[in-house]
């Protein structure tokens, strides 16, 4: 009797391809293939793929090379791309490399288990479609979470933003929500089999619209659920951090005290050529409302350097918005044009000038993580321990804002929240002691 299929799936890029690959297994799973932890040993190879990143295509190309040896050494070897690029590139990849069989979107991925049984059968199957049919309505129920008492929960997909430098609403689509009953019937379900946090999802999290109340009344809902310690989301824009949601990050005790808002320039020049839609003065007055709700939260945000036209002036404008906000932790990414997107046709900063710009506003922020680390030294911290540390003996976990704390205790830790006196700022994360309980 032949042995359960393999499967093994490559994640690029954000949270929501996690979520999205977790999914797919579990749709494959649905039709025998058990997860495996390398290409090498797998029955089905997916890469499961992101567009924002520079060269992003290419290195898809560049791994799928790679696979070409086990493909030679194992002819029935099924070799897939899903995701971002695969929407993107649909045919051609599937002209490029006659090693693929198949090619799938993010938005048709439910249809895996059938596109899988074509590949089996010796045909190329793709599906690059936005579908009428809710793919969330087609896929099986949750299993346990796989990566311990942290789970992502994916609520609102797409974007109607249309940024000049972004290629989410052509790879993603509009922006969709998940129902308000579907949502908290997954995140009971994932509660009941373990989580102890949820992250919401969505290209832009604070659209969702599923719901009365948008996702303050979510979050607000989600707290109900018994057993749910705590509730993150990401990735958020600022033209839709309305006031239910803020008011939630004062009043929620669940709701984390970490905000990701991205911004992207401290430029109104360079905002408006991004077609941002708002200015940095709206941007810091909504960072004003924001702490005046919760002092403590902890910010985080994503920019872009080197954007075309970007001068030392507009440069300077944005270190002076993050001087005035002083975040956590940010993401910062000297801009590369990505085809099909207003901006890609503009010229662009010099190459050395803008990586000269990227050093310096990574030096700021580095600065700025460092002394927002150091800052928890002496406090106690809720951490929710997920997994054995690095050394025997330790345990790990995620902090209320974020941070990774270690401490010394045994695994029996793991999925509980734990006061921890934090007695030590590392380079990327913080280390604590247990506070006894009283």
């Amino acid at each position: 009797m032949a042995g359960p299929k393999k499967l093994f799936i490559k994640s690029y890029g954000c949270q929501m391809n996690v979520y999205d690959s977790e999914r797919m297994a579990e749709a494959l799973g649905a039709e025998g293939y058990v997860s495996v932890g390398t290409a090498e040993e797998a029955d089905m190879v997916l890469l499961n793929t992101c567009h924002i990143r520079e060269k992003a295509a290419e290195k898809v190309y560049s791994d799928l090379g790679r696979l070409r040896p086990l493909k030679v050494a194992n002819p029935g070897l099924k070799i897939g791309v899903a995701g971002c690029v695969a929407q993107a590139e649909g045919e051609e990849i599937l002209r490029r490399m006659p090693l693929v069989d198949l090619v799938v979107g993010p938005q048709s991925y439910h249809r895996l288990p059938a596109m899988a049984k074509a590949v089996a059968g010796g045909a190329r199957a793709i599906d690059t479609d936005f579908p009428a049919e809710d793919k969330f309505d087609h896929l099986p129920e949750r299993p346990a979470p796989s990566v311990g008492p942290t789970a992502f929960l994916t609520v609102q997909e797409g974007c109607d933003k249309f940024c000049a430098f972004c290629v989410v609403p052509y790879t993603r689509g509009a922006e969709v929500s998940r129902p308000a009953d579907r949502i908290l019937s997954e995140a009971r379900a994932l509660v009941e089999k373990g989580a102890r946090e949820i992250t919401l999802l969505g290209q832009n999290v604070n659209a969702w619209h599923g719901g009365d109340g948008g996702l303050g009344r979510l979050v607000r809902d989600l707290a109900q659920i018994d057993g749910l310690l705590r509730i993150r989301y990401t990735t958020s824009h600022p033209n839709d951090m309305d006031d239910g949601l803020i008011a939630a990050h004062g009043e929620v005790d669940k709701l984390m005290p970490y905000l990701h808002l991205p911004v992207q320039s401290g430029s109104d020049r360079i905002l408006k050529a991004m077609a941002r839609k708002h200015t940095a003065a709206q941007y810091l007055d909504l960072i004003g409302r924001i702490r005046a709700a919760r002092p403590d939260i902890l910010l985080t945000s994503d920019f872009i350097v080197g954007f075309p036209g970007e001068t030392e002036s507009d440069f300077q404008a944005t270190l002076d918005l993050i001087e005035a906000v002083g975040y956590g932790t940010a993401f910062s990414f000297k801009y590369s044009a990505r085809p099909g997107t207003p901006a890609a046709e503009k010229t662009p900063v010099a190459a050395d000038v803008a990586d000269e710009r990227l050093h310096r506003l990574q030096a700021l922020l580095s600065r700025q993580q460092k002394a927002m680390q150091e800052s928890m030294v002496g406090r106690e911290l809720g951490v929710l321990f997920e997994k054995p540390g690095r050394m025997p003996g330790q345990i790990t976990g995620k902090s209320d804002y974020n941070h990774a704390v270690h401490v010394l205790g045994d695994a029996a830790l793991t999925g509980t929240l734990q006061r921890v006196r934090i007695t030590r700022s590392d380079p990327n994360s913080l280390a604590g002691e247990l506070v006894p309980a009283p």
